[in-house]
């Protein structure tokens, strides 16, 4: 969860996200007051709200308030974070895992805070490699750290339900920033998100 106090109901556009939703459920020439679909509407509204709710979230604030000095300078590594967006090409689910590593430069952040951040940029209507970029690019420009990496593989549904229909494609993006521009530290966190250290 992004933020366990976070209440859809509170937002005024559901409202005008039903009737849409009304709409389009009548234009695909379904029956709006069928006894299953009478809260659809309302369900669709609230569900796709949550699953937008990044844009009301700054992901460098909740890095920056759980910065904390220490001199440690290895790499920290997050790795399989499971994450849920939207294509922003046909609003279709893509999903996958996240890994991220950095190498602090006079700070550390509480680790639950990575996760957090791919959470809010993956909670926008998105492009995997937007979604690279930016978890990347927020990280590097609030941390400061001496290197940043991540790595991405996703499943798209627009890729496996419409189109090509391919059901076990995958897409991987990277992005890599300061010492992991160097082929020795790079290998080294790819090595790392590929072993199992159970």
């Amino acid at each position: 969860m992004i933020n366990d106090n976070f209440d859809i109901e509170n937002f005024p556009i559901i409202e005008s996200l039903q009737t849409n939703f009304t709409d389009v459920i009548s234009l695909l020439g379904e029956d709006v007051d069928r006894e299953g679909l009478i809260k659809t509407p309302e369900r669709a509204s609230k569900a796709m709200k949550f699953l937008t709710s990044g844009y009301e979230i700054d992901p460098a604030a909740i890095l920056k308030g759980a910065m904390f000095k220490e001199d440690y300078k290895e790499m920290v590594i997050v790795k399989d974070i499971e994450f849920y967006s939207l294509c922003e090409h046909h609003m279709l689910p893509f999903f996958g895992k996240a890994h991220i590593a950095y190498i602090p430069n006079g700070h550390i952040v509480g680790l639950s805070k990575l996760p957090r951040v791919v959470d809010v940029f993956a909670r926008r209507l998105q492009v995997q490699e937007r979604l690279t970029d930016q978890v990347l690019n927020c990280i590097s420009d609030t941390l400061k750290p001496l290197g940043v990496a991540i790595v991405i593989e996703a499943s798209h549904m627009c890729m496996m339900m419409r189109g090509v229909q391919k059901q076990n494609s995958a897409t991987t993006t990277s992005g890599f920033r300061g010492a992991f521009k160097e082929m020795k530290t790079r290998n080294e966190f790819l090595k790392l998100i590929a072993s199992s250290l159970s």
